[in-house]
């Protein structure tokens, strides 16, 4: 009876081993890009010209954060009597909402802090200030321009 002759492994050559090395060092970098973003980021929505709130509803020296009527959420600052500014309420780091925090804005997601007054970063993660808003009062409303 005879036994089979071992046989060798099969050689794989530099073409199909480079091609093999490539396409898994593509999946890598974008499984890497993925989990560096932490996930979706997201656009401002730009607020609709049109009425946000009332004068009252903004408290001379205070911030609100209102929702336009196209569903932007916005924050008001009145820095005196006759002035309103906004930017937009979503953190320019992953998109989350912020909220007044006495001066300032704040994320709750990653701890963000902006100035409520201009929009700067005053705290990272976020490296790019809030989007201005142009705002002006009308009667007794602030409204988009």
């Amino acid at each position: 009876m005879s036994r089979p002759e071992p046989t060798d492994p099969p050689v794989l050559g530099r073409r199909p081993l480079l091609q093999g090395c490539l396409a898994c060092g593509a999946a890598v970098v974008g499984l890497g890009a993925l989990s560096a973003c932490g996930g979706p980021q997201t656009t401002p929505t730009v607020p609709a010209p049109g009425p946000l709130a009332t004068l009252d509803q903004v408290p001379v020296g205070g911030t609100v954060v209102v929702t336009s009527p196209n569903g932007a959420p916005v924050a008001l600052v009145r820095p005196n009597a006759g002035t309103v500014v906004a930017h937009s309420a979503i953190c320019t780091h992953q998109g989350c909402s912020v909220s007044p925090a006495g001066a300032t804005l704040a994320c709750p997601c990653h701890g963000s802090v902006f100035d409520a007054a201009t929009g700067a970063v005053q705290q990272g993660p976020a490296d790019r200030p809030l989007p201005a808003i142009p705002v002006q009062i009308q009667g007794q409303s602030v409204v988009v321009t």
